[in-house]
Order: structure tokens, then C-alpha cells, then sequence
């Protein structure tokens, strides 16, 4: 249905090189490729009124952040809302659990992207005792009609996991510490995932086993390259949404007109300025 396709794109520039890190230079040249067919997906989307809703969910510094960031720097923050959640209040937690993320849910024309989501319950609440094995084991209960349920309403539904390696984890956090442009990831929440490496394992494969359902199915993204892992979720969106090239009208610039002309530039020389230090 896409007059260019993503898997075009991917293919023609190749996934050469396998088990190595992808050079800067390859993956700025791609990622403007796809980021262009983003730009005709968010035209398509709002052309046809489609609700959509993407959620990463992974390891701590899985690369979540940064795959956000690629997916949703050339579109309009509009059409791509990104939602990422603090813990909750004291009142949402006496809430019914989704009831806090329904209200950021898509109107006609929105991809919503969910910077962690409902899951919290299936991974963190649940190994670091945020919430009880009742609650855990209902919510495992319960997520698979609540997303029939989505599902079923027309929000297409893109669940992705991101996944890194205990070598590359602990290389991360490693990097965190020793940067002071990177300390502010550091949440309360990192280094204790690290003592707890098998317990967020066992809990990501209940979850997997209870959640990854045909109509709503997880795809496991790797992600000890973050190029690469960035690229393959960006093409892998523009495969599960069908889209079309829509038609624009041809854009001209307007001639400045001349009324009322005078050296606008003087008025505001005796003002204060930004300091000119670079």
C-alpha cells in the first residue's frame, strides 16, 4: 500500500555488518530516509483519522529513551504525543489501574507513544514489591481483554520490548555514573535492577507468556546496538501501518511587502541582548 516502503529503504541500504556497531555516518543517512517515510505516515494518519498507540517497554537503559527521541524528532508532537507517566499519587493509586492512562489515550489523527505504560505493573511494581502477587497475577489475568478491548474499538496497538544484554546494561549505567551529562538517568530505580537482573527476567517471561497475544502481539527488540536497534523499530512501525503518500498543495513563498516600511531592526538595538560569548 506504501508508495516507499520502509523495508525498501532498509533493504536497498542494507543490514550489512551484523554483530558490529553501525558507523554515525551510515545511520544519520538512514535515519533521515526513514524519518522522511515518518513524515508521510503522520500525513496519512491525520488524512484518514487513525488512532494509534506504540508502547516501549524493556530493561533499564535499554535505549528506550533514545529510539523515542529518533522516532519522533521530524514529526509534529501533535500527531505524535509522547506520554511518559510518574509514579502515581496517592489518589491515582486507589484509581482502577488503566484508569490513568486512558485519558492520554488517541483522539482521530494521534500516535500515541507510551514511554512506559500499563506494563509497569507486569515489571517494576511487581519485583520491587510495588504491588502485591494478588494484584500482579490479576493484572496478567486482565490485559489481554483490556486489549482486545482497544483493540477492538480501532487503536492499532504496537507493543514493543526492548532488550540489552547484562554486559551492555552494566556498560551503560557504568557510562551514567562517570558522566555528569548523563547522571539525571540514574533513578532510584537503575542500580537496584542491576542486583535483580533474573528476577526482572523471570518477570518479563510471565508477562511475555500472559500478554503476547495475536491481537496484540510483542516484538522483541534487541538493542545492544542502539543505531541499529532505532533504525529496525522505525522500519518496523512503517511496516505494521499501512500508509500512502497524501497529495499537498504546491507551497510558494510570499513576496515581503513594502508597506509601512522602516529600519525595524533599530528599534530594538538599545535593548538588552543575549551576550555573544560563542
Amino acid at each position: 500500500m506504501r508508495t516507499t516502503g520502509a523495508k525498501k529503504l532498509m533493504n536497498r541500504n542494507g543490514n550489512s555488518g551484523e554483530g558490529t556497531k553501525l558507523k554515525r555516518k551510515p545511520y544519520e543517512k538512514r535515519l533521515r530516509k526513514l524519518q522522511a517515510e515518518l513524515c508521510k505516515l503522520q500525513d496519512w494518519v491525520k488524512h484518514k483519522g487513525l488512532r494509534v498507540i506504540v508502547l516501549f517497554e524493556g530493561r533499564d537503559a535499554a535505549g528506550k529513551g533514545g529510539t523515542i527521541r529518533a522516532l519522533t524528532e521530524r514529526v509534529s508532537p501533535r500527531v505524535f504525543r509522547v506520554v511518559a507517566l510518574p509514579a502515581p499519587s496517592d489518589r491515582e493509586k486507589s484509581q482502577m489501574y488503566m484508569q490513568r492512562y486512558l485519558p492520554h489515550f488517541p483522539a482521530a489523527g494521534e500516535i500515541v507513544i507510551f514511554d512506559r505504560s500499563w506494563y509497569n505493573r507486569a515489571g517494576v511494581e511487581y519485583v520491587m514489591g510495588f504491588c502485591t502477587k494478588e494484584q500482579h497475577r490479576r493484572f496478567l489475568d486482565l490485559c489481554p481483554e483490556i486489549e482486545k478491548y482497544i483493540v477492538d474499538s480501532g487503536i492499532r496497538l504496537i507493543k514493543v520490548w526492548l532488550e540489552v544484554s547484562d554486559e551492555e546494561q552494566k556498560r551503560r549505567f557504568e557510562a551514567r555514573i562517570d558522566d555528569p551529562r548523563r547522571q539525571w538517568k540514574l533513578s532510584p530505580m537503575d542500580l537496584p535492577s542491576r542486583s535483580r537482573w533474573f528476577e526482572y527476567s523471570r518477570a518479563r517471561d510471565l508477562m511475555l507468556k500472559a500478554t503476547d497475544t495475536k491481537h496484540a502481539p510483542w516484538f522483541i527488540l534487541p538493542s545492544d546496538d542502539k543505531r541499529r536497534a532505532r533504525l529496525n523499530c522505525i522500519a518496523h512501525i512503517l511496516d505494521l501501518i499501512p500508509y500512502k503518500k497524501v497529495a499537498r498543495e504546491k507551497v510558494s513563498l510570499p513576496k515581503r511587502s513594502t508597506k509601512g516600511e522602516y529600519d525595524d531592526q533599530a528599534t530594538i538595538r538599545s535593548r538588552k541582548l543575549v551576550p555573544q560569548r560563542y
